[in-house]
């Protein structure tokens, strides 16, 4: 981002790569003819304390989380509106502060409990029982995920762990394995508003679209509608997607809610254009920046 005292009246695009729900949005953009920029995130240069160039605002679909934070903030500090905010980021990226929010919010979750040493890790697995699922506290795609079935496989699990000699490796978040149905369910919310929901079904364990998973579309019942807007203002509210495990008894439990929505699944089974409605929420809630901004 290189100094400009003026205005730019482009929306910023933060991407990584144009995956195709990227690409999806910028065909929105250009169908209903608002400017953007993309914006690759590997060639951003900011110099703190100098004046960005002054976007509209930010859409950030950054795919690291850390860089994905620390860009929300610093198009913060020089006066831009990010969607998704960075405190809003902070929260989903991290699997232990998402379950902090849903858990004091009082939302249905599976049992997860947190060691933060090898030591006390075997200890906590076993309270939870077997089987138990231990994933990384910060992540996506279904990878490093592991469900233990007994003490041998803990404690090799353990070891491996340790043996990686990074201190997030040495971070336990461990859940109860949820015995569900070959599925699991995402709910797209848009500011106030759960607009679609996708089943993500699975012969295996992991359920997600990333590791081969397909979809079906799912109805939006009242349930679900009632969850996601609540996990949703949990973790600070925006453009989320909410995900929900069925246990066999038919109970919805939240487990997650990521801030940089993939939706290529969705896409092609829901019968709502999801793209266009992101580019709808960005612009109407810029267009009401600008209608007080004029008025200021």
């Amino acid at each position: 981002m290189r100094a400009n005292t003026g205005r730019d009246g482009r929306l910023a695009v933060l991407t990584t790569r144009a995956r195709l729900e990227e690409r999806l949005i910028f065909a929105a953009f250009d169908r209903r003819g608002i400017p953007y920029v993309q914006v690759d995130d590997r060639t951003l240069i900011h110099h703190l304390g100098a004046p960005g160039v002054t976007y509209r605002g930010v859409l950030n679909r950054i795919m690291s989380h850390t860089r994905s934070v620390y860009a929300t903030r610093l198009f913060e500090a020089t006066g831009h509106r990010v969607f998704n905010p960075s405190t809003v980021v902070d929260v989903c990226g991290d699997k232990i502060l998402t379950s902090l929010a849903l858990t004091r919010a009082g939302l249905p979750t599976p049992a997860t409990t947190v060691a933060i040493t090898p030591d006390a890790a075997l200890a906590a697995i076993e309270q939870v029982g077997y089987p138990a699922v231990i994933k990384p506290a910060v992540g996506s795609w279904g990878r490093l995920l592991s469900k233990v079935n007994d003490r041998d496989a803990a404690e090799t699990l353990i070891e491996h762990k340790q043996s990686l000699r990074s201190p997030v490796h040495n971070v336990y978040y461990i859940q109860e394995y949820v015995d569900k149905p070959d599925r699991d369910i995402r709910v797209i919310v848009l500011g106030d508003e759960p607009v679609a929901a996708v089943y993500r079904r699975s012969d295996h364990w992991i359920t997600n679209t990333a590791r081969g998973a397909t979809t079906a579309a799912c109805t939006l019942t009242d349930e679900l509608r009632s969850l996601a807007l609540r996990a949703a203002g949990a973790v600070g509210g925006g453009m989320l997607a909410v995900d929900l495990l069925e246990r066999s008894t038919g109970e919805l439990l939240v487990t997650e809610v990521n801030h940089t929505m993939e939706f290529h699944g969705l896409a092609a089974v829901a019968d709502v254009d999801l793209a266009d409605l992101i580019v709808t929420h960005v612009d109407r809630a810029l267009s009401t920046v600008d209608t007080l901004e004029r008025a200021a």
